[in-house]
Order: C-alpha cells, then structure tokens, then sequence
C-alpha cells in the first residue's frame, strides 16, 4: 500500500510540475497522449527559458527530471563553479546544459544511439552551450564496439551488450571506450563529477576501471539497474567503498530495479 501511494504521489505531483515549469504544458501533454503527428517538438522550460529538441514523452520526463525534480542535485551534488565532469549516457543533453550552464565548467558528455546525439547536439546549439564536448562514443569496461538493443523500447533506454543477441533484429554496433581511455584521452587530472545513466552498462564501466582511474574522481552520481546484468548496485556499494569512497543509497519512487548512487572520496 506505501508502494501504490507513493507511485501515484509521485505521478501526480509531476502533473503538477509539468503544468508550472513548461511553457506550454498544453504541448507538452499533448505530446504525451501522442496526439501529434510523430516527429521532433521543442518545448520550453518556463523558469529559465531554455529551449530542448524532444521526439515523445520520455525525452520530456528526462528534462522534468533533471530540471524541475533535480535529481542529481537531490540523489547528486551540487555542481560548482569551475568542475570538470564526465556524462556518460548523456541522451538529448539534458544533464549537459544543466551542469554546463554553471560558470567555468568542464563537460565532456558521451552518447551512442545517434539519434539522440544528434538532438544532444541540437540542443547544445540552441541553448548556445559552449563550455561541453560531445562524443558520440559509448563506454563500457574496454575500448571496442558494443551492440545496442534497440529493441527495448523508448531510445533513452537502450541497452548496450557486448555481443549481439542472437535472432535479434534491431540491433546497432557503436564504438565504445573504457573510462581509462577516456581519462587518459582527455589528458584529465581529475574528474570532479561522474555521472551516469547508461542502463546496466555502469557495472561494466566501474567494475574494470583500474584503481588508477577511479582515483581521479572525486564524485559519483548515476542511476542504476537491477536486473540487467548479474550485477545489483550492491556490489557497486561494495567496490566503490572498497575504493575509497562513501557511498548513500536512494529509492526509486516507482520502479523497484531502479535507484540513485551517489558516492565521493
């Protein structure tokens, strides 16, 4: 019963949230009862003017999340002035502009499924963000290619795999780099935020980092998944603590297999 409530709590109030902080929140939930024709909308966050390039209803979710529920301030850090930071699974560049809005920062964002890349670099440009780098690069444990699922639904949830699945039609190889070739690439002395939101590839990613690579970062901040891969975000508690980090836990408030991670030296 705390479950059901707190569910529809959370879906209600983000009716809410929506109708105050999008401009047109008519357009906005048009798009999600999918009454438009198919095809790629912008909409505007009414508090800071800010523009986004969006295909359907979980592009919107992603911004509602990052922008008016905060997340990674909430579950994260507050980005300060001057940080460099990793985003990995950046999506349409959500997260990007949030933290690249914040004077004198540093972000080098990745995202795979071109389609998203290409609104992530829309979305750069009409906000007119200059301080982030992009690359359209997935990462996982080592340098090589992935295979994304593009079977699973909505594109911000694509899985990558290392092999391709077989009898499995939608699929889409990408280039893939590990963490320590993208520190190492980018000549970083230290990370000051890593964030992630990559749909089980975070196990992947942490778990072969070398103990020289993690020690350049400072802050973590992801969304994990459960049931994925033979990993559960207890065994990233587990590593990470080992690591050297401190590590907190947060529900989420709907989906059981997912939750928020944050961790800091």
């Amino acid at each position: 019963m705390d479950q059901f409530l707190r569910k529809y709590s959370y879906y209600i109030y983000s009716i809410f949230e929506l109708l105050v902080g999008m401009e047109n929140p008519l357009q906005v939930f048009s798009i999600f009862l999918k009454r438009p024709a198919a095809g790629v909308k912008t909409i505007r966050l009414r508090q800071n003017g800010l523009q986004f390039k969006v295909r359907g209803a979980m592009d919107i979710w992603s911004i509602k999340e990052t922008f008016l529920d905060r997340f990674y301030e909430r579950f994260g850090f507050v980005v300060q002035p001057g940080w460099t930071v990793i985003d990995i699974g950046a999506g349409l560049g959500d997260f990007t502009i949030f933290t690249a809005r914040i004077k004198g920062t540093s972000v080098f964002a990745f995202e795979p499924f071109p389609e998203s890349y290409g609104l992530l670099e829309q979305n750069l440009g009409l906000n007119q963000v200059q301080n982030a780098q992009i690359f359209s690069e997935a990462v996982g444990g080592s340098d090589g290619t992935l295979v994304l699922d593009l079977g699973g639904g909505e594109p911000l949830q694509f899985q990558s795999r290392s092999t391709t699945i077989t009898g499995q039609e939608s699929q889409m190889a990408v280039g893939a780099r590990s963490l320590s070739s993208i520190i190492n690439q980018l000549k970083l002395e230290s990370c000051d935020l890593l964030k992630l939101d990559c749909e089980g590839a975070e196990y992947d990613i942490l778990l072969n980092a070398p103990p020289v690579v993690l020690s350049k970062i400072r802050r973590i901040v992801m969304e994990y998944h459960d049931q994925i891969t033979k990993f559960t975000h207890q065994d990233l508690v587990e590593f990470l603590r080992e690591k050297g980090f401190s590590v907190e836990i947060y529900a989420n408030p709907v989906h059981g297999n997912i939750g928020y991670l944050r961790a800091a030296r």
